[in-house]
């Protein structure tokens, strides 16, 4: 295990990722000593994934937790099946890599694929909630309201937010430099709203920073650098003064949020890509599906067979007509032309 760490480590792996893929191996081993074999490689089979993966199927939610209780009218959701055996398949790559395992061990065996949820995004009503509970005429909800805007225009992950130092900021430009996952740069724009926001919090309202070796743009009021458990917290807290129901009030819904907006706006889709730093377009696809709840508006604008002049011809009317029928109603009769039966 801890070869497996140092490794992750030595790739620049996040501190995150290296303890999600470890506590996902240390619940395989406990799996093996519930079930009695031993931990060596010679149980990295198969047989023993598939046995695991039923295992993870029957589980209830937070049992053996050390810190909250058992649910147990609840299972693992499908996205957490999936984590534990994708942090699992890491583990047995690293293992096939040092030959310390014959074969691979998923060799045959499917990850059960995670569930597609619609993930709800706020409406403009419950922004607009949110930010008046934010009480932007103080310094503290002055902060509050300029970074869920600043979240809202680009679509930041909130990790990469609270990160941002001050010579990441280049106002006159509008543009963040942003380190994402992985260690990757991208330079992300904002809009003219959100340059003044900044512009007023950093000359006006950014608390002096605890320590010298402080540089992060967004501090707390005692000037500590805030991070992502501060401001979810934050934003929960918000969530219930605003009395917003049916939308996770959280950070990462601010980013849902943010590029369902961007298309529905008249953004494309490479160019949310590239805003929100996925790797590949597949992510960005599924705001694409979200974006089309708007389908029957768009739909109206742009229906082929409504647009086929044709079609209007053969009906006797013509677009643009006194007889042409309007709002869904019925046309009126036109002379010369024989009304049929409906069968």
């Amino acid at each position: 295990m801890k070869g497996f760490q140092l490794c992750y480590a030595a790739e620049g792996k996040s501190p995150r990722t290296i303890e999600a893929a470890a506590s996902s191996v240390v619940y395989f081993l406990r799996f093996l000593d519930a079930e009695g074999q031993p931990h060596d490689t010679s149980n990295l089979n198969p047989y023993a994934i598939r046995a695991f993966i039923l295992h993870l199927r029957q589980k209830r939610r937070f049992s053996a937790h050390p810190l909250n209780k058992t649910e147990p009218d609840r299972k693992l959701s499908g996205h957490t099946l999936n984590c534990y055996l994708r942090s699992l398949k890491c583990f047995t790559n690293w293992c096939l890599s040092e030959n310390l395992v014959p074969a691979d061990p998923f060799d045959g065996v499917k990850i059960p694929k995670p569930p597609k949820k619609v993930i709800a995004a706020f409406s403009e009503a419950q922004l607009a909630a949110l930010l008046a509970a934010t009480e932007p005429e103080t310094e503290r909800g002055f902060r509050n309201y300029t970074i869920l805007l600043t979240l809202l225009d680009t679509g930041l992950r909130i990790s990469e937010l609270c990160s941002l130092k001050m010579c990441d900021v280049q106002l006159e430009d509008g543009i963040l430099k942003v380190w994402g996952k992985g260690g990757k740069e991208r330079q992300v724009p904002f809009g003219r709203e959100v340059q003044k926001l900044l512009w007023r919090y950093l000359s006006l309202c950014r608390p002096e920073p605890n320590s010298r070796f402080v540089d992060t743009v967004f501090l707390t009021m005692d000037g500590k650098p805030l991070n992502k458990d501060n401001f979810g917290a934050i934003m929960r807290g918000l969530g219930q003064k605003a009395g917003l129901q049916g939308v996770r009030c959280s950070p990462h819904s601010m980013r849902h949020t943010a590029a369902i907006s961007f298309l529905r706006n008249g953004g494309d889709a490479f160019s949310l890509q590239r805003l929100l730093g996925h790797s590949s377009l597949e992510m960005t696809r599924n705001y694409c599906n979200i974006a089309d709840v708007d389908l029957t508006k768009a739909h109206r604008r742009a229906s082929p067979v409504d647009h086929l002049e044709v079609i209007n011809q053969r009906c006797g009317f013509r677009k643009g007509s006194a007889d042409y029928p309007r709002n869904g109603g019925p046309a009126k009769p036109v002379a010369g032309v024989k009304e049929h039966k409906v069968c």
